[in-house]
């Protein structure tokens, strides 16, 4: 005599379910990071980029009279903390660490030259010219050479990126290396060197068309 024996239908909890459904989506993303690396399988789950940027417009054009005379090429590293005033770094706070290289060029205006800035003698032998002295443009960070070191961040300041997207998480050290090699050019000989080629390119100009003597003044 036997006894059937009757089936017990056990229901998997929804809790199961999902973490069953989590690990085999790790499990997926992680072989595919593995397959990746396996020649023939790249273009499996690798990335492609696609450039969908729109046609450059042109704003407006702006004709040039300066005469740009030197250029001085600066690197800077930007060391930038910025610390809560309650809670350690390892909760709160961030510190960055940037190189930053730029140019900045000098230049002398040209176009501000006046009738009275300029004087020939009657046989156009003599020339004497009075210039305004040389200025500095803005700087110019280079991408290609300015990169970010290190960057330091506390739990909360972590925890905040996973939920908000920041293009401009470098901006604060961009300026302030901008600021520097700015400093750095005004403390440097650049304008001297602009005026000490402007005046010879402007010597060289003049004796080639005849003129003897050239003076070159700079002032206000």
């Amino acid at each position: 005599m036997t006894t059937p024996i009757k089936r017990i239908n056990r229901r998997v909890p929804g809790w199961a379910k999902a973490v069953s459904a989590l690990v085999i989506v790790l499990v997926v993303l992680f072989a595919g990071i593995r397959f990746s690396l396996i020649p023939g399988l790249k273009d499996l789950f690798g990335t492609e980029t696609h450039d969908r940027s729109g046609p450059a417009l042109l704003q407006s054009i702006q004709d040039m009279s300066r005469y740009d005379a030197a250029s001085g090429n600066f690197q800077i590293v930007v060391d930038l903390e910025k610390d809560a005033k309650f809670l350690p770094d390892a909760i709160r706070g961030s510190r960055t660490l940037y190189v930053g290289a730029g140019t900045v060029d000098a230049y002398v205006d040209l176009g501000s030259i006046g009738e009275d800035d300029v004087s020939v003698d009657d046989d156009r032998t003599s020339a004497t010219l009075r210039l305004p002295h040389a200025a500095l443009g803005k700087p110019s960070l280079d991408p290609d050479r300015s990169y970010a070191v290190s960057k330091e961040r506390g739990l909360l300041d972590r925890l905040g990126d996973l939920f908000s997207d920041n293009p401009n998480s470098e901006q604060a050290v961009q300026k302030l290396a901008v600021k520097h090699i700015g400093d750095a050019a005004k403390e440097s000989e650049l304008t001297a060197r602009a005026e000490t080629n402007t005046t010879a390119m402007l010597k060289g100009l003049l004796h080639s068309l005849g003129f003897k003597e050239v003076k070159v003044t700079y002032g206000a």
